[in-house]
């Protein structure tokens, strides 16, 4: 299913998740060399984006390295000890972590997550206020990549993507909007279906589908938890004086390659 909206009003404008998604869509057309799986689109992947082997390490990957990731078949290329020089001896291997949470693979990928981003993102961003929920995306989108990372220590394939931040706030959303109405695509059929089954089926999909194709499934587990743990731990925190709780409609929620992509 492919959420299109939720029927679920916010006060005020979100400028925070307006920000993120633009600032996401700058990288990907301005910093990042292109749309398309080049020879310069592998390598900014491996000289920018965060992967396991160089976080485990503590260094860049070497050159043979990095062509043992390409040209040979999937698994873990990671020479812990090797004293060869880096490819890339001025990346932050820790730094990359983060900035891998602004690039994508493709414009498809973007597309995708901007659009989660947004349906989820602006009510999380209207209940917590504009810094507490740049946090949670934040610590989200960390604690999403050490997730992958603990999985495939050894990994030399870089990751990328938003999705890691953007399960922590589609989480924390299910705890707080549980009955909000989400509006999708079902085939050629639009539904409305309640926010805890829509994302209740997202997640039960990360352990049947991704694994399968080449998705880092396993960060979107784990932001997707820790979401659900930060919404529970700050579920005292109460809307601002005036906050609906029921739509217009009057209906009530009842209680409060050379990249895997994220």
């Amino acid at each position: 299913m492919l959420p299109l909206r939720d029927l679920n009003p916010t006060r005020r404008l979100t400028w925070v998740t307006v920000l993120l998604v633009g600032l996401n869509v700058a990288v990907y057309f301005l910093v990042q060399p292109g749309q398309t799986e080049t020879s310069a689109t592998v390598l900014f992947n491996f000289e920018h984006a965060a992967i396991p082997c160089e976080v485990t390490t503590g260094r860049s990957l070497t050159p043979a390295e990095i062509i043992e990731t390409v040209h040979s078949a999937p698994g873990d290329h990671c020479h812990a000890g090797s004293r060869s020089p880096e490819a890339f001896p001025k990346k932050s291997v820790y730094l990359a972590v983060l900035l891998s949470m602004f690039f994508h693979g493709s414009v498809l990928h973007l597309a995708g997550n901007m659009l989660f981003l947004w349906i989820f993102g602006n009510n999380i961003e209207d209940r917590l206020g504009s810094l507490r929920y740049l946090v949670l995306y934040l610590v989200a989108g960390l604690v999403a990549a050490a997730a992958h990372i603990a999985v495939q220590p050894h990994s030399t394939v870089p990751v990328l993507g938003a999705s890691g931040a953007i399960a922590g706030v589609m989480g924390a959303y299910l705890v707080w909007f549980p009955n909000a109405r989400i509006v999708s695509l079902f085939f050629f059929l639009v539904v409305e279906i309640r926010a805890k089954w829509w994302l209740g089926v997202w997640f039960v999909e990360q352990f049947f589908v991704n694994p399968n194709v080449g998705v880092a499934w396993v960060a979107h587990v784990g932001g997707f938890v820790f979401g659900v743990l930060a919404a529970l731990a700050l579920r005292p925190v109460r809307r601002r004086p005036g906050r609906r709780d029921r739509p217009p409609s009057g209906r009530g929620w009842g209680a409060p390659g050379a990249g895997q992509q994220w």
